[in-house]
């Protein structure tokens, strides 16, 4: 039977999300309820396709539109996630969802087609870029003791010392308390903050899907996360920190804390995210015995000329970089969310 391509309705969400729960390889960033948060938090428009075959969904591919002053006009799977691209059944879903996105890009007059996927898809001839982020995936050990015991002897002993430093974690925290520090972590590391609103969109839509935790340390808060289950997985999507954390090992404590209550919850991968090679928290992660798995970006070039570069490690944005990070908490809390709505 010929594999057909179709825009998701709103009636046709719950066939979706089975798939999604069905399909090797989705990720938090394919479920329908994305589109909404998009929407709702940043006003672009998304474009959520599925391949039908028989009757029966063999493939998805949601995309966002995300169309900027700065960084361009590009249709993304997924914007404002960190995973995404096609996850099909079959090669020839594959191919006619991928066929179908470089149609509406051209279309839409994008300058490219973005899919982030963990392995490419070898029956695309789309440009690959798999030398700026990797991402570090591992079980969680139900035994806490044998679960310490994996942790490097290095890391395991900061997390040690961060058990004895009177801290406590605040489960189920209110998103205030979280932005207050996630929005000061990001300005200190030149970064303009998502706004509030769409951690707020985040938690309406997902409900216990997401969860919202704060490190208190004896003289108040020091790191938060917004964390995201997703199957058997649970990942510190969202992960900050004050000053104050360094000395505390607040940040050891948040993480291990958090696979606790992960196993609790039937939890048994622990995704730490993704980072860029050659950073501090690319470092960090290999420090607690992650091996890191580099993700492929593949690309269909439409108006664009060459493979987009927007990250804080391009030599062109480190002039700015270092000009965010001086600026008055209040303005960068004013501006960020106006410039972080453009990185998709």
């Amino acid at each position: 039977m010929s594999v057909t391509i179709h825009e998701l309705s709103d009636a046709e969400e719950t066939l979706w999300e089975a798939f999604v729960q069905a399909c090797p390889g989705t990720t938090f960033f394919h479920r329908a309820g994305w589109r909404r948060v998009v929407a709702q938090s940043y006003g672009y428009r998304s474009y959520f396709r599925f391949a039908r075959r028989d009757g029966a969904i063999v493939g998805i591919l949601p995309l966002v539109h995300v169309k900027t002053p700065l960084f361009g006009n590009a249709l993304i799977s997924t914007g404002f996630g960190t995973y995404g691209g096609i996850a099909a059944l079959d090669e020839a879903a594959s191919v006619a969802l991928a066929t179908d996105a470089a149609d509406l890009g051209q279309t839409l007059g994008v300058d490219y087609v973005e899919l982030r996927h963990h392995a490419p898809v070898s029956a695309l001839d789309w440009p690959v870029k798999a030398d700026v982020y990797a991402t570090f995936r591992r079980e969680i050990l139900e035994d806490e003791a044998a679960g310490l015991k994996a942790v490097p002897s290095k890391r395991r002993y900061d997390l040690r010392k961060s058990l004895k430093n009177g801290l406590s974690v605040e489960v189920d925290a209110p998103i205030d308390s979280f932005y207050r520090i996630y929005a000061e972590s990001l300005r200190n590391l030149g970064t303009p903050v998502f706004p509030k609103r769409f951690f707020v969109n985040l938690k309406r839509e997902f409900g216990d899907a997401t969860e919202v935790a704060v490190v208190h340390g004896p003289d108040g808060p020091v790191a938060a996360a917004t964390s995201l289950f997703f199957k058997n997985e649970v990942t510190p999507y969202y992960s900050s920190a004050r000053p104050a954390a360094r000395r505390l090992h607040a940040y050891d404590f948040m993480y291990w804390s958090l696979m606790r209550r992960a196993v609790a919850r039937g939890a048994s991968v622990f995704d730490f995210g993704r980072s860029k090679f050659g950073t501090g928290s690319f470092d960090y992660k290999v420090f607690w015995g992650f091996k890191p798995e580099p993700l492929h970006y593949q690309y269909r070039l439409i108006r664009s000329g060459d493979i987009p570069n927007v990250n804080p490690l391009n030599p062109k944005y480190r002039l700015f970089v270092s000009a965010w990070q001086r600026l008055p908490l209040p303005v960068a809390n004013l501006v960020g969310p106006h410039i972080a709505r453009q990185l998709g």
